[in-house]
């Protein structure tokens, strides 16, 4: 959920520039989401803006818990072309298990993404991306669990009208006192399909060390390009596997703040 200093800054950010809020030419930063794919792009958010990647998720018959509620936030900040920072979270989720239902709030995870190649078209853009789970939480996890440590290697390219982005991750997953590592491959492409439409499919698939089994899934995602600096998502996955949560529907936003807080 974004935070009141988010509305605050936003808030400042229009004041400054009034004409923000009524229309925006064309060559206003564009916002670049994240969600709601698992995949993530390899290309980084405009350099010197605040995006923010909110959603709400619910979930259905996975290995922790019968049904779960939950909000979750990204927020992303680029200081350099090459270099991008951020937070991700999980501020509350509600959870039905074993005949007991809880609220909780979910964990914390800091991260920094690097390009090492920028491409364009069908030229691939490369980067890596390394988190840090920095608490825990006590809401139960879907069935990719929680990590402690998160490695990424991501490519991201446009190929005649479609973009698609791959993530290769390596994951330390830990059941004190064991430490395990964990293993992911996704692939997401996307194709606009009217005017601001566009349509998202994707296959992904993680390995589950303390189940010795495999999370494998599918998932299927709308978004609509309401203005530059804001994207709306809505969409599902369905899991394959008896591990693999059933079920999950969602809807969320992207929204990139509309005055650069660092200089130029």
């Amino acid at each position: 959920m974004i935070r009141p200093w988010a509305f605050q800054l936003a808030a400042l950010c229009l004041a400054v520039s009034p004409g923000a809020a009524a229309q925006q030419p064309p060559d206003d930063p564009l916002a670049n989401p994240g969600r709601p794919t698992v995949s993530t792009p390899a290309a980084l958010t405009p350099v010197g803006y605040l995006q923010f990647e909110t959603g709400f998720l619910n979930a259905k018959h996975s290995p922790e818990f019968s049904s779960q509620s939950s909000l979750n936030e990204v927020v992303k900040f680029s200081p350099l072309s090459w270099i991008e920072l951020l937070i991700g979270s999980e501020p509350f989720a509600h959870s039905h298990a074993q005949g007991q239902s809880a609220s909780a709030a979910g964990g914390i995870s800091l991260g920094t993404q690097v390009v090492l190649h920028a491409g364009e078209g069908a030229r691939p853009t490369v980067a890596v991306s390394y988190f840090r789970q920095i608490y825990g939480g006590n809401a139960p996890d879907l069935d990719l669990g929680s990590a402690r440590n998160s490695a990424l290697l991501l490519v991201s390219a446009e190929v005649k009208g479609f973009h698609y982005d791959t993530n290769y991750l390596f994951n330390e997953v830990i059941n004190l006192p064991i430490h395990r590592a964990q293993f992911g491959q996704t692939l997401s492409v996307s194709h606009p399909i009217w005017r601001k439409l566009g349509l998202s499919g994707e296959i992904w698939h993680f390995t589950q060390p303390f189940l010795r089994s495999n999370a494998v899934g599918n998932l299927w995602a709308l978004n609509y390009n309401l203005r530059r600096n804001l994207v709306l998502d809505a969409g599902f996955n369905h899991g394959f596997t008896t591990t693999s949560t059933r079920w999950e529907v969602f809807v969320g936003f992207t929204y990139l703040l509309p005055c650069r807080i660092l200089p130029r």
